[in-house]
């Protein structure tokens, strides 16, 4: 079944893109744009100028005068029940943890087929989140997570998860530790299986979620 009068916020510092995704959504069954902004700033003023609440809100996550981190994290605060998604060209771990850490329910990539996109907005609308490949992040596991189900960690695999949150490699982490890079990748093993997760990102997910870490402790 789709979804009826989703009204969707745009913002991307390119204008050509944001003119041409915003067409794009509005051809989806059920959405329909209401801003659209060249920046963070212009966009907080226009929803707030409009006083408009958008359900969804598509984020450039590299833009001039307001980025996409500090615009989530700003609107997560003032239109909490509006779901943000994140776009950009980047799948590099740290940006992806920034943004989802500022609020974020989804990272995607600029390339993604329309198809596609069109099945994040659908899922992200319905459930409030979606499972980006990109990241390959289990979202649907991490929302239902419970904090009875949390492993037990020591303070060495401790220390390795807010190392880990930062933008440091593997050796620097292992030099960071005065540990080897083989003794660093037996950590990461072990936590991959304690969290049940596959990468870098679904593991500095897990640890913040749980609030053992937290961005820009580490180093």
């Amino acid at each position: 079944m789709n979804p009826e009068n989703v009204a969707v916020a745009i913002a991307d510092d390119h204008q050509l893109f944001l003119k041409s995704l915003s067409m794009l959504v509005s051809g989806f069954a059920g959405f329909h744009v209401v801003a659209e902004a060249i920046n963070g700033k212009e966009l907080i003023d226009t929803l707030e100028k409009q006083q408009l609440i958008p359900d969804i809100v598509l984020l450039d996550v590299n833009m001039q005068v307001m980025n996409g981190e500090d615009t989530a994290k700003h609107l997560s605060k003032k239109l909490p029940k509006t779901k943000i998604i994140a776009l950009s060209m980047q799948d590099d771990s740290y940006s992806i943890i920034n943004m989802l850490k500022a609020g974020c329910c989804a990272y995607l990539l600029k390339d993604i087929h329309p198809d596609e996109l069109e099945k994040a907005l659908n899922e992200v609308y319905a459930n409030g989140f979606y499972n980006a490949d990109a990241a390959n992040v289990n979202f649907r596991r991490l929302l239902k997570y419970k904090m009875e189900d949390a492993p037990e960690i020591n303070e060495r695999e401790k220390r390795f998860l807010q190392l880990a949150s930062s933008d440091a490699t593997y050796k620097q982490i292992a030099s960071e530790m005065c540990l080897s890079e083989r003794t660093i990748d037996g950590y990461r093993e072990a936590l991959f299986r304690k969290f049940n997760v596959q990468s870098r990102v679904g593991l500095v997910l897990e640890a913040l979620r749980r609030n053992i870490v937290q961005l820009g402790e580490a180093m």
